[in-house]
């Protein structure tokens, strides 16, 4: 059985991976990560449903590859009402994302002051490049729509694998941001991002430590718990060391995981080839290979990038007079043209190249002109060049034959289907043990954004009751006025029945259950109980009165005990019986603990 699964996963990669091959090629795959099928969780939603519904702390999670919500149906909607690229939590779950998003829900009351959401991006192997660069352009795009309706709310962002990718470079991007002269910023403010959270870092420093700019290495800044205590940084480097480069503002705000022998974050150094052989993965359509194998389409796609590469290569040299002189070699300047994010122009030099510098060219008068003295000049350095390549040929390739022994796939993605257990060092972070006492990677993680959330939330508390009061007062004046008619047409009304003057009605797109039905305990996505009454706030208590209410529209209805507004189902019959609402009566309420 062990030597079929074997067999079937050399097969698998050889089929993606042979017309690059010598060998080399398995190990290029683990920045190809493969995830498992998306969960889509219960019907009743949690979290955000619109970006008017503020959270004092909303934290983003980025998954892997296929990792991702795909229902439209029940995805963020901005203040407009147009569809956002994120899901709502309880509209969708991860297996491995959501242990640390959904940690802080615990302590805010069903979800009240926090919500999780999942962003969604092509999570998938068509380009990578482009995948990654999108997911990161949707983190962008939903956090600032969620400032432009909730200006105070906090945010932490969490991603693994080829969503920790997406998260790097989205956090990068908004660290790197430089305040106008008016205190504005192009993003958002770096001061409302918390924390982010890159479990498997691909684009990871060789020997950086895993929280990047924090004030003593071994916790992130205002978090006082030490991760690892007295542990030297995981050695090796990301397997794409381009994509790297630092925090900006948000340095010490970042928790970056690796887990030693997880190839994507924790490569050793002096891998050339599998250097060269990532950066062509990175731009061609690993899914259509994994799923096809080499066909002509397939081959086509590969021939066009590996033809792009070699071109791109020859243009550098040919840019270079003094290449052949220089101690860079060729393999090098494959390794820096085939980065996807090589620019040609930017790498021209700054002064046209004579006309007459090519070999063989014809001049004004039709004869030969010879080569120049200073290009000629440089044959006599051909030997030692030859001498400089072989050297640097194996000297920047030492531990890639190493590597391609040790099966680096199976070393960082090994699964047993037999038993669906994860084994390779890829998923650690969900199992291995951090202090000695069985605390977990993802663990810390989680107990990080519960300490985040508890700051927003006591730092600087949002109060969904005061956003879109517009359409708040409407729905209250609405309700007030079928009370009204109601009890004008009510032989004995009882006077507690009516709702008053005070009752504050919030805006919620959280179905409540039908009658009958509770969501699981400790579900995320268990219906959310109503946020305590601030100090001084009169709020509505229940009483055994019973009375008969309409309801108000299809899709929403009122409950006069909280004041909420509430829509999907759970509100009528399905025999289109009246609910039975409980009347209120006023008393005044402490004010809530600190």
């Amino acid at each position: 059985m062990a030597l079929r699964k074997s067999l079937s996963r050399r097969r698998i990669l050889a089929g993606v991976f042979a017309p690059t091959a010598l060998g080399v090629v398995a190990a290029a795959a683990i920045v190809l990560p493969q995830q498992d099928t998306p969960t889509v969780a219960d019907p009743y939603l949690a979290g955000l449903a619109k970006t008017t519904e503020c959270h004092d702390m909303v934290s983003l999670g980025i998954g892997g590859r296929g990792d991702i919500p795909r229902d439209e149906s029940k995805m963020l909607v901005d203040e407009n009402g147009n569809r956002l690229p994120a899901a709502q939590q309880g509209a969708y779950r991860s297996h491995w994302v959501e242990p640390v998003i959904s940690a802080p829900l615990e302590n805010h009351e069903a979800g009240n002051g926090y919500a999780a959401i999942y962003i969604e991006y092509p999570a998938d192997l068509a380009s990578y490049e482009n995948a990654v660069d999108k997911g990161a352009e949707n983190t962008i795009e939903v956090m600032k729509a969620i400032r432009r309706s909730c200006p105070d709310t906090q945010f932490a962002i969490v991603g693994f694998s080829e969503g920790a990718d997406v998260a790097r470079r989205a956090a990068m991007e908004i660290g790197a941001q430089e305040q106008g002269e008016d205190g504005s910023w192009d993003i958002i403010d770096p001061d409302a991002v918390s924390g982010v959270v890159i479990l498997s870092d691909a684009g990871r420093e060789a020997g950086e430590g895993f929280f990047p700019g924090a004030e003593n290495g071994t916790n992130p800044d205002g978090f006082d718990r030490p991760y690892q205590p007295g542990s030297d940084p995981v050695p090796g480097r990301g397997v794409l060391p381009d994509t790297n480069g630092g925090f900006g503002h948000l340095a010490g705000k970042v928790a970056s995981f690796c887990s030693e022998g997880d190839f994507t974050c924790s490569a050793p150094e002096n891998i050339a080839l599998i250097e060269l052989l990532a950066n062509v993965g990175r731009q061609v359509n690993g899914d259509a290979l994994e799923r096809e194998g080499l066909t002509p389409a397939t081959g086509a796609d590969l021939a066009q990038v590996v033809g792009r590469v070699a071109l791109l290569a020859l243009a550098d040299i040919s840019a270079n007079p003094d290449w052949m002189r220089s101690d860079e070699t060729f393999l090098e300047v494959l390794i820096k043209v085939s980065d996807p994010s090589y620019d040609p122009a930017a790498a021209r030099p700054t002064t046209p190249v004579a006309a007459d510098a090519d070999s063989g060219a014809a001049g004004e008068d039709g004869a030969e002109v010879p080569i120049p003295a200073e290009r000629l000049s440089n044959l006599a350095y051909l030997p030692e060049k030859i001498v400089k390549e072989v050297v640097g040929f194996i000297r920047s390739n030492e531990n890639t034959l190493a590597v391609v022994l040790a099966d680096p796939y199976d070393q960082t993605f090994g699964y047993d289907r037999e038993n669906d257990d994860h084994y390779g060092h890829h998923f650690d972070y969900w199992d291995d043990d951090i202090d000695g006492k069985g605390t977990s990677t993802v663990e810390y993680a989680a107990a990080w954004l519960e300490h985040l959330a508890r700051q927003a939330k006591e730092g600087n508390p949002v109060d969904a009751n005061k956003v879109d009061k517009a359409a708040v007062l409407m729905i209250a004046e609405e309700t007030a006025k079928a009370e009204t008619a109601e009890a004008s047409t009510t032989p004995e009304t009882s006077p507690s029945s009516t709702v008053t003057d005070d009752a504050t009605v919030a805006d919620s797109s959280v179905p409540t259950p039908v009658d009958g039905v509770s969501a699981p305990a400790g579900d995320p996505a268990a219906p959310v109980a109503p946020p305590a009454p601030e100090a001084g706030v009169t709020a509505a208590t229940p009483t055994p009165v019973t009375t008969t209410a309409p309801v108000p529209t299809p899709s929403e209805t009122t409950t006069p005990a909280t004041g909420e507004t509430t829509t999907g189902a759970g509100s009528t019959t399905s025999s289109g019986t009246p609910t039975t609402t409980v009347a209120p009566t006023t008393t005044t309420s402490p004010a809530p603990a600190a």
